[in-house]
């Protein structure tokens, strides 16, 4: 990349002048009027490295401090089983992420988590008993990926999979990127749950969706949940309208922190805007907790500067707004899942304050006749991150919200999501979830395998205690 040495903004709150010589390691060097320059570092374009770069503009010029370096309010929280907390093979790069646990038959368990940029895509772990498990394989050994995912260090994402049996066929529903790096959505098929797994063809959903989960309701019939993750498209649309007209930065946001991050930020969107997708999320993550900090006001003010917007702005506002709010879908499979049959129906959207800008992670149980939905919300790598409940008479609803978090997080563990629900030896329903070590919340960062019993009762979700 070239250096990047544009003119202070004209209109921003906070005019910065910024150089910056790509690297490694990246040099920033940082101008206000009446103070010297200042220059920071940026080692890698991962997450540590750019937390680290925010924190210091956080002290030395007033930008907001990012989230993923506060600790949570202090709390006990409810008692979590610890399952794994280490890796039980050195090709478990990353831990436990949006762990699938499922029961293939009478005391037999298998687990599956997220593997991100790792050769061996989706570690596939067995137990007899939910405490000890051995490592059996992998969906996708390295080499056997996919042809249309992008595979490679630093670039190909392998996220959630699930593990489920659809007719006589135990599917691999799971996420990964496309050459383009656009999300996508793909099935696997073997005939026994530790496979060998073969792929098909071509992805059954594309265009920016992540989070499949396969739900087969009452009457046998499959259906596909996924979410749609325009969370990563509205921050890129955001930064290009405040790099295209600063002022905007008083405009939309209310305190001097949040502006002055919004100006450091639309400086240097034409060398983000370049970045790959997860190195461009961690250069936007102070913009989105600046926005997401208070959505509702956030989307007033935005639309409010509607009124005034030339027409491309304005069309850029519009698809921002509609951005602002995650939609989870729910559409049916046919019976042997190999395509989306009928419309897509939109089953759950962020509303509520805990949920920041987006939900994800969705896991539905039926009991009793009903549906009960839980899924994660806010920043996964941040200790704001946490598990809601919902419930439906139907796979697509409507579902009712339960009014507060179902669990968040605590001293002990930091930003508990993606969960999912087996029945234990003991009878009883659990509910198994990742979460951080405190204080090591992040992208790529080690996630261990906690559980806690749950019961459906009335049409709501608990806690054993």
């Amino acid at each position: 990349m070239e250096p990047l040495d544009p003119p202070a903004p004209e209109g921003a709150s906070a005019a910065f002048r910024i150089r910056l010589s790509p690297g490694p390691p990246h040099r920033l060097s940082v101008a206000e009027s009446g103070r010297p320059e200042r220059h920071y570092d940026l080692p890698a374009l991962d997450q540590p490295s750019f937390l680290d770069l925010f924190e210091s503009l956080a002290g030395d010029l007033g930008l907001r401090r990012p989230y993923a370096r506060q600790a949570p309010p202090a709390g006990e929280g409810p008692p979590l089983t610890a399952i794994l907390t280490e890796p039980v093979s050195p090709a478990i790069l990353y831990g436990y992420g949006d762990p699938c646990v499922v029961q293939v038959a009478p005391g037999d368990y298998r687990l599956l988590v997220t593997s991100n940029d790792a050769p061996d895509a989706f570690p596939i772990l067995a137990s007899g008993d939910l405490k000890a498990w051995v490592l059996t394989g992998f969906v996708f050994p390295r080499g056997a990926a996919p042809a249309w995912t992008l595979t490679g260090p630093e670039i190909s994402d392998f996220w959630a999979p699930e593990l489920h049996r659809v007719g006589e066929a135990w599917l691999v529903c799971f996420c990964a990127r496309q050459p383009d790096r656009s999300l996508a959505i793909g099935l696997a098929r073997a005939a026994a749950p530790d496979g060998p797994f073969v792929a098909d063809e071509a992805p059954i959903l594309t265009g920016g969706v992540i989070d499949a989960h396969i739900l087969v309701d009452a009457d046998g019939a499959p259906w596909l949940i996924w979410k749609r993750d325009d969370n990563g498209v509205w921050p890129r649309l955001l930064a290009a309208l405040l790099h295209r007209r600063p002022a905007l930065a008083n405009d939309l946001f209310v305190t001097a922190p949040d502006r002055r991050t919004a100006a450091v930020t639309l400086a240097l969107w034409p060398w983000i805007e370049r970045l790959e997708p997860m190195a461009q999320f961690f250069a936007l993550q102070l913009l989105i907790e600046a926005a997401a900090s208070d959505l509702a006001g956030f989307e007033l003010r935005l639309t409010a500067v509607m009124v005034t917007a030339s027409p491309y702005e304005r069309d850029l506002m519009a698809e921002a707004l509609e951005a602002l709010r995650t939609r989870i879908y729910a559409q049916r499979l046919s019976p042997d899942a190999r395509r989306l049959e009928g419309e897509p129906a939109v089953i759950l959207q962020n509303d509520m304050p805990w949920e920041g800008h987006l939900i994800e992670g969705v896991w539905v149980s039926r009991d009793e006749g009903r549906y009960h939905l839980l899924y994660a919300g806010n920043d996964f790598s941040t200790a704001h991150y946490g598990i809601g409940a919902a419930v439906a008479d139907a796979p697509v609803g409507p579902y009712r919200k339960s009014s507060e978090v179902f669990l968040s997080s605590t001293d002990q563990w930091w930003g508990p999501g993606h969960p999912s629900v087996a029945v234990a030896p003991d009878g009883r329903h659990h509910i198994f979830l990742h979460a951080f070590r405190p204080g090591e919340a992040g992208y790529k960062a080690f996630r261990a395998l906690l559980a806690a019993p749950i019961r459906f009762e009335h049409g709501i979700v608990s806690l054993e205690l």
